[in-house]
This record gives structure tokens, sequence and C-alpha cells, in this order.
């Protein structure tokens, strides 16, 4: 199937680079280029297109407050293409945050831009294809920590929760990470990100949530109200215990492991094998497999695992493999996943 595409760009010669570079993948194709937010709004409506490539800064309206538009008024997958979103930029995670698939800088696509260049832009298109905008369930507002309605007398208290996600997964954790209040268990996330990203991003999610929001660095004693995000290094990030049955982080080099590095199989089966059935694992919105068999290891070993259900998801590949192996025992909306995972967490909060 051909992926149709419209380019979002004011300059003519970005605009005639962005065709050519997308004209290059076989299964892409270019139907329309707008010079701004107004133009867009015409042809999104009249070509209805799988995939919007999109510029921050445009004359009139700009990018982000474009971007914000389309996602409450005509949900459609959108790629940031600008020079804003290089080199970790807090518009680039504001961007994600705003429900952006992927971004990409305009450096990568000069006119010697190499063909790995091009094949990355196309990729991310390729994803933002497979994103289901329009299958999601509308989340409703909700206070900054609730106080859990119930309790899971079955199981111990969670001494730790870890957080899985991919395509779709930034916008999905900031309407997770609200819930989370000062007093949540440690908590660890594993995002798939361009790792320039990784502290943008983790800087944006700190404003969300009355948790706080940090980079993971090596051997850390994890604390409560303590959320840490895996930094966008070419390390795992993993959990380990110490002498003193503290937790603490672990940054460790290797391969990739389910296709990634840092991996959510990674810290999900490592957290299986340190922790045990103290930890609730969450599997969110995402492209592929990572994190299926780590949530696979978490339920063997008692742990509570919960995968985000099909129609709040941006793309179901990561949970559906998850429900598939097995390893949910619970499959919920997003929009009560947080409540669920921490009336165990908080419990028994010490």
């Amino acid at each position: 199937m051909t992926i149709r595409v419209l380019v979002v760009d004011d300059s003519p010669t970005m605009r005639k680079l962005m065709q050519v570079a997308l004209s290059r993948e076989d299964d892409i194709e270019v139907v329309g280029l707008a010079c701004d937010a107004q133009e867009a709004r015409g042809l999104i409506k009249a070509l209805n297109p799988d995939v919007v490539t999109l510029d921050i800064e445009m004359p009139g309206m700009d990018g982000l407050s474009f971007l914000q538009k389309i996602m409450e008024l005509r949900p459609t997958p959108v790629v940031v293409v600008s020079s804003l979103a290089e080199k970790g930029t807090e518009i680039a995670a504001r961007a994600l945050g705003l429900g952006a698939i992927g971004c990409f800088g305009k450096s990568e696509l000069s006119t010697a831009a190499s063909p790995e260049g091009h094949s990355s832009l196309g990729g991310l298109v390729r994803e933002a294809a497979e994103a289901k905008l329009n299958n999601r369930a509308p989340e409703h507002p909700r206070p900054s920590r609730p106080a859990p309605q119930t309790s899971d007398t079955s199981r111990k208290p969670s001494r730790l929760i870890v957080i899985g996600a991919s395509t779709g997964g930034i916008e999905a954790l900031r309407s997770l990470l609200p819930e989370f209040g000062p007093d949540c268990p440690p908590t660890m996330i594993v995002q798939h990100v361009n790792p320039s990203f990784a502290q943008a991003v983790a800087n944006s999610l700190n404003e969300v949530t009355p948790a706080r929001v940090v980079l993971a660095e090596a051997d850390t004693f994890l604390e409560r109200g303590h959320i840490y995000f895996a930094p966008g290094s070419e390390r795992h990030l993993m959990v380990a215990g110490s002498t003193n049955d503290s937790l603490r982080t672990v940054l460790r080099p290797g391969n990739p492991i389910s296709g990634h590095r840092p991996s959510v199989d990674a810290l999900f089966c490592a957290a299986a094998e340190k922790v045990g059935s103290d930890v609730t694992g969450i599997l969110l919105t995402g492209m592929g497999q990572d994190g299926a068999r780590g949530l696979v290891a978490l339920s063997q070993k008692g742990a509570l695992t919960i995968a985000q259900d099909e129609q709040s998801c941006v793309v179901f590949g990561m949970p559906r493999a998850a429900i598939a192996m097995g390893g949910a025992q619970q499959v919920l909306p997003l929009s009560a996943i947080g409540r669920r995972a921490l009336a165990r967490g908080l419990a028994h909060a010490v």
C-alpha cells in the first residue's frame, strides 16, 4: 500500500527537497505541498493524507500550534521536520508530547544527504502511517494525585514500577504520569526516543507530574516519588539490588535487545530477576515487540502486569505481542492504568 504524504513547509526549496527525498521511497507518494497552516488545513481536508510532515517555523500559525489543532480537530499522523527539532531541543519534546510520531532534523535533508538519511525519514513516515490516532479513546481530565480507591491485598505492595513505551508513548506518558504523586513507588521508564531528545523529554514529563522525573544515572539508589527516565545513551537501563536491600539503577552497554538500546525487555527482565513479585510492569503503545518477553518474565515471577488496550493505543504492536504471549494479566485503557498501578503501589507505602 502506498503511503500518501502532505509536506508542509514555508520554504519552496525545502518542500522540493522533501518531495525528492520521499519520492525515492517506493511505497511513499507526496500528494500535496503546503506553505503554511492555512493552505495545509485545506489540503488535509481535500486529500486526506496518511501522514503530514510539518515544519515548526512558519508564517501565521506556527507548527506547534497547528499540530495541536490537527490532533484536536482531525487527528492525523504527523512527523515534524524542522531545524528547531534537532539536538535535543525542548521544541522536539513539546511536539512529541502533543502527539507527533517523530521528529527529523532539516540538516539531515541537505542536497548532500546520504541515502541513509532519506531512509531514516522514510522509516519515520512508515512508522507514522501505522499509527491509528482516530481509534484512541478520549482521555478525561484527572487530578494531579487521586487517592487509590482500592488496594490489592492479594499481592505485596510494589517496590518498583517499570514502564515501557515506543510510538505514541510520550503523549501517553504525559497522560499517565500526572497520577504519580510525591510518594509513588520508584518508577523506571524506557521510552524509545531519539537519544538527543531524552533529556528534553524527561524535562517535559517533569512538568506534568508531582513526582520528580530525572534522567537515569548509573548506580543511583531508587527513591519513592522519583521517576527514572532511560537516557539517550548506548546503554540499557536496568535495576539491581544491594547489600542493604535497596534497589539501584544500572546502565549497561551491550548489543540491542529486541532491536533496541535501551530496551524495554532489558529493564523488565532485570526487574523480574532482581525484584520478582514486588513489581508492577506497564507496557504502553508502541510498534514491534520490545517489552513483550519482559512482561511475560514479570508475570511468571508473580508481578502485576498491565498492557494498554488497543483503543487507546497509537500503535498496538507491543501490547498486542505481550497479550499474545500471555504476559499481560490486565488489559486496560490508558485512563485506568495509573489508578490500577498505584492502588497496589501505595497500598502499604512506607
